[in-house]
């Protein structure tokens, strides 16, 4: 992830830090935005939310200010160092942490924006185990349009699964978490056949 940055992969090359057209582009985020907003004040007790994968913090900014707390993470040390210069509230949070790997922090609710979807079978399943801790769940994927094969294996860190017409679905072998409801809310389609952005709220039994 770091080199992706660094070799502005995903672009945005006047920007020290770009997390790609799928943060920054209005026809994309402007519905998202507005949907999950709309979810987090639909509660008398704001939430805290834990997002898993904030990137540079052009999604993050727009929902921190509907939660009790917002605590983002990403990987990545230089740009999580960066988004705590630039953004500063006091229910406001930035760790570093490898999702996969370390504990999580206490939360309502996770927000995982197109994070899977890079990531290998192995590092999915445990990511999912940690899952099962929180009321609710908001999962951004790109999948492909129509009928396709879930989660067929990567390797972490190169592209996405729709290359190989496949997508993450967390019910599904060999995550198969399980759920009390599942609720969609939003999705983009990509021009050019190049698949669809889905978003669906995901809520545990706990």
């Amino acid at each position: 992830m770091n080199q992706i940055y660094e070799k502005h992969l995903w672009g945005g090359n006047e920007f020290d830090f770009y997390s790609g057209v799928g943060s920054h582009n209005p026809d994309i985020i402007n519905p998202y935005l507005e949907t999950v907003i709309t979810f987090l004040k639909s509660f008398e007790t704001p939430l805290l939310v834990c997002d898993l994968g904030c990137g540079d913090f052009n999604i993050g900014k727009h929902l921190a200010p509907h939660t009790k707390k917002y605590i983002a993470i990403d990987i990545v040390k230089p740009l999580v160092e960066r988004n705590k210069r630039l953004f500063k509230e006091a229910h406001l949070e930035f760790h570093c942490l490898d999702i996969s790997k370390d504990e999580l922090p206490f939360a309502d609710c996770i927000i995982l924006r197109q994070v899977l979807q890079h990531l290998s079978n192995s590092e999915i399943e445990k990511i999912i185990k940690k899952l099962i801790n929180y009321k609710y769940i908001i999962l951004t994927e790109h999948i492909p349009m129509g009928n396709f094969i879930p989660n067929v294996d990567i390797i972490s860190g190169q592209g996405n699964r729709t290359k190989k017409n496949s997508g993450v679905n967390i019910l599904l072998p060999p995550f198969n978490l399980k759920v009390k409801k599942e609720t969609f809310l939003t999705e983009h389609i990509m021009r050019n056949n190049r698949g669809r952005i889905v978003t669906t709220l995901y809520q545990n039994a706990i």
